[in-house]
């Protein structure tokens, strides 16, 4: 039986232009159904980047491009992972997604971590719950962008039981050797696959650094997208995880009570 055939739909993210957004994403994802994928990650914010003059006015069309994505998600038979601009009680969170192929949304994680250099965190507010979801697929533990620089999170995520970490990110050219090492070490320490999707072009003066990567539960490089707009695919062997993870413990050879002395001490 085939395994699984994961993607990541790079593009170059039209700031506050939805419409023209929406038609990069569905060709991406056109062009990953032929390839017979069954989950495909976005980037961070794909509808619409960040023009935060009109963020407002961005979070309100999110309902609808919910509707669109559970099209997409049924009639390519495919789990799709992206965040969006959310709007809740007068505050605004940066949102990933999780549908299944069925239609049915799996989970939404608000971003933990908002880049206080780019001044994200006077435009949103942070989410403050980890999120596995359940999908057809699997369990996808869901992360955006700055996540990455806080193995916290993905390890809670592993213990909490998932088997691919998804990120949507826009990461900077300038620091994208980070990226890449740091999406390499998660998948390494927490013994499972990662799906690190990026956006690429240029909004403003910065310029995203594209290399979206599918990286294995051993730290290989199963597809690396170049600086520019194309979909990238894997295949994913869900009992790589379970070989590896019997042949080297990592989980049960921890030692909470080391490092988490909190919850040792039942505080």
């Amino acid at each position: 039986m085939p395994h699984p055939v994961a993607g990541c739909c790079q593009i170059a993210i039209s700031p506050g232009d939805i419409d023209s957004n929406v038609a990069k994403v569905e060709r991406a994802l056109d062009n990953l159904a032929a390839k017979n994928c069954t989950i495909a990650v976005l980037p961070e914010m794909w509808s619409c980047g960040f023009p935060y003059r009109s963020l407002a006015a961005m979070a309100r069309q999110t309902p609808l491009l919910l509707e669109k994505v559970r099209q997409w998600a049924v009639e390519r038979r495919m789990v799709i992972v992206g965040s969006l601009p959310e709007a809740d009680g007068g505050r605004i969170f940066n949102t990933s997604y999780v549908m299944d192929h069925t239609g049915d949304l799996r989970g939404a994680y608000r971003k933990v971590h908002l880049f206080s250099l780019h001044g994200e965190h006077k435009h949103f507010a942070h989410g403050n719950t980890p999120v596995v979801a359940s999908t057809s697929l699997g369990h996808l533990g869901v992360m955006i962008c700055y996540d990455l620089r806080f193995p916290e999170l993905s390890r809670r995520l592993a213990l909490d039981g998932a088997d691919i970490l998804c990120f949507s990110a826009l990461w900077p050219e300038t620091r994208i050797d980070h990226w890449s090492l740091l999406l390499m070490a998660r998948a390494i320490e927490n013994q499972l696959f990662v799906l690190g999707c990026n956006g690429c072009g240029r909004e403003g003066n910065l310029r995203y650094g594209g290399s979206s990567l599918i990286v294995s539960p051993m730290g290989t490089v199963l597809a690396r997208a170049g600086e520019g707009e194309e979909v990238i695919t894997a295949e994913v062997d869900m009992e790589e995880i379970r070989n590896f993870r019997s042949h080297i413990d990592c989980f049960g050879d921890r030692v909470p009570g080391a490092y988490e002395p909190d919850r040792a001490e039942g505080k």
